[in-house]
């Protein structure tokens, strides 16, 4: 709802109605992307993006609705909070490894009628082998994301090897493995993979970011700055 002020009128003035009245922001347009969802590459040049859903790499197993370059937006609070993650992790020998910021919501759209498709398995042995797939719904998969409002990333930890590249640090299973192995205190992984993950939360939590407890891959920034908008601009 547009919130209204109302203006002063010439002194001794009787009617309300004789007011001027003037918007203190126009509404958002979920289809638009606002003036501060910022392209990560250019804040942090030297971090890994791979995004998931630009490629037929994921759990749906094609290409995502909504995603049409392989680019991580984030909302400016985000943004410059990950920003400083970066540098932080730098300076100490990691990098960022990005697999998902800004989501649209067709692409969510796109997440729920592949969960619906019970018939389709192809990827279940990757991505979900101890799960059923109708198990995904409302834990995993959900109509609406986090992602969307701009202030959630998916990402990891790489370290720099001897030779000068990164390798991904050992978190105990991949990036979207829906098992209760992902889950951030799972019992069942090792003391290296747990303080693995312990390093990203520290470097995460640091800059105001919150863990999912069900995905150690999960953050968001809090509290976001649009709570209640989905937005729907490809990612181009």
């Amino acid at each position: 709802m547009k919130k209204l002020t109302a203006t002063c009128c010439a002194a001794g003035a009787l009617l309300l109605s004789a007011c001027a009245s003037h918007t203190d922001a126009p509404a958002l347009d979920p289809s638009q992307q606002p003036a501060d969802f910022y392209d990560m590459a250019e804040l942090i040049p030297k971090a890994e993006f791979h995004i998931a859903y630009f490629g037929p790499h994921n759990f749906v197993g094609s290409k995502v609705d909504g995603y049409e370059a392989n680019k991580c937006y984030l909302q400016a609070d985000a943004a410059y909070a990950l920003q400083r993650v970066w540098q932080q992790a730098w300076q100490q020998g990691y990098n960022l490894r990005i697999f998902d910021c800004y989501r649209p919501q067709r692409a969510v759209d796109h997440f729920v009628r592949w969960s619906k498709d019970l018939a389709d398995t192809r990827t279940k042995a990757e991505f979900y082998p101890n799960l059923a797939k109708d198990e995904l719904v409302g834990q995993y998969i959900a109509a609406q994301s986090g992602h969307s409002r701009g202030s959630t990333v998916d990402l990891t930890l790489t370290r720099k090897l001897e030779h000068g590249n990164y390798q991904a640090l050992d978190m105990g299973g991949p990036f979207d493995l829906f098992d209760p192995v992902s889950n951030v205190d799972n019992p069942s992984i090792t003391a290296e993979q747990r303080a693995n993950r312990q390093q990203l939360i520290d470097f995460m939590a640091a800059e105001g970011f919150s863990v999912y407890s069900m995905e150690w891959w999960h953050f968001t920034h809090m509290p976001p700055a649009y709570p209640d908008t989905y937005f729907d601009f490809p990612v181009r």
